[in-house]
């Protein structure tokens, strides 16, 4: 028993080959090198923000003061608590609209946009590549070039100066998109995993609720993400139909900061700063449903 034990006290230790040893090194190194590129491309993209967010901690006085600095020297952390209180433009008004407007545009596009992507991807009827090419095309008009047409369609409609006006815009000219991707990731999920779906009883929308909708979620967050921003952030349309107070949205109320009585730059960028939460927010909600979505399913 000794002897056993002896002899495996002294057996020799696993060493590691010095050809491993060799490309050990070169990987680290090149981990060290990627990371710290990483961060460079992070901060260069991060830079405007964080100027954003020095402006917005600045006092009066200090937003007038020639040279200007960058640090501010005294931090006005009250400016985000205050924009909440102002009345011209009301923001707390203006976020809930904006909020308001952009969800309702996001799920019109996707209530019309999921059938029609689906029809497209699985029936093959005369005039389907024609449907397609017109969507496409309506997707390179942007809203400026059509902008009397925008408001004399909606003087016909009575439907200027109202939420409800802003969804529709909204939800048409986010809709081409909608049905593009949604058409790719149709077509790309085999007719295999409905016909399974069909002998087992299931119809054609329950089919499509249970399988091809699970596999193709990636491509309904895709354009439900796409669709709220692009609401969320349009500005001219927004502009030109609306003109009363409560149907004031966000990226509209932020330039009346800065007009030609007033120049209130730190509630100008502290507004911004706010506005670009809800967006973090709905990517931050989503991606776990980006992640299932890959795997969801294809199991039966």
């Amino acid at each position: 028993m000794s002897a056993v034990t002896a002899r495996s006290t002294t057996a020799p230790s696993p060493t590691v080959p010095p050809t491993q040893a060799r490309r050990r090194r070169p990987l680290r190194l090149r981990t060290v090198v990627l990371t710290a590129v990483g961060w460079l491309v992070a901060l260069f993209f991060l830079a405007p923000y964080l100027q954003m967010l020095l402006t917005a901690l600045k006092p009066t006085p200090e937003l007038m003061k020639s040279p200007p600095s960058y640090l501010p020297s005294h931090w006005q952390w009250s400016n985000f608590a205050d924009v909440w209180s102002l009345k011209d433009p009301p923001v707390s008004d203006a976020l809930l609209f904006s909020l308001y407007v952009a969800g309702m545009s996001t799920l019109l596009a996707l209530a019309v946009g999921l059938p029609a992507a689906y029809y497209t991807a699985r029936h093959r009827f005369r005039g389907r590549g024609a449907f397609l090419l017109l969507v496409l095309v309506t997707q390179m008009f942007a809203p400026t070039a059509l902008l009397v047409g925008i408001y004399r369609e909606m003087v016909s409609l009575d439907l200027t100066d109202t939420a409800e006006g802003l969804i529709l815009v909204n939800a048409a000219f986010n809709l081409p998109f909608c049905i593009w991707i949604l058409n790719a990731y149709f077509a790309s999920i085999p007719r295999e995993l409905e016909e399974a779906a069909f002998m087992d009883g299931a119809g054609r929308l329950g089919a499509m609720v249970r399988i091809t909708l699970p596999l193709a979620l990636p491509g309904v967050v895709t354009a439900l993400v796409y669709t709220f921003i692009g609401a969320w952030n349009e500005y001219v349309v927004a502009l030109t139909i609306t003109s009363s107070g409560d149907r004031t949205t966000l990226t509209k109320a932020i330039p009346g900061f800065v007009t030609a009585y007033q120049e209130q730059w730190q509630y100008l960028f502290a507004t911004s700063l706010i506005a670009i939460v809800p967006v973090v927010v709905l990517f931050v909600f989503v991606e776990r449903y980006l992640i299932s979505g890959l795997t969801a399913g294809g199991i039966k």
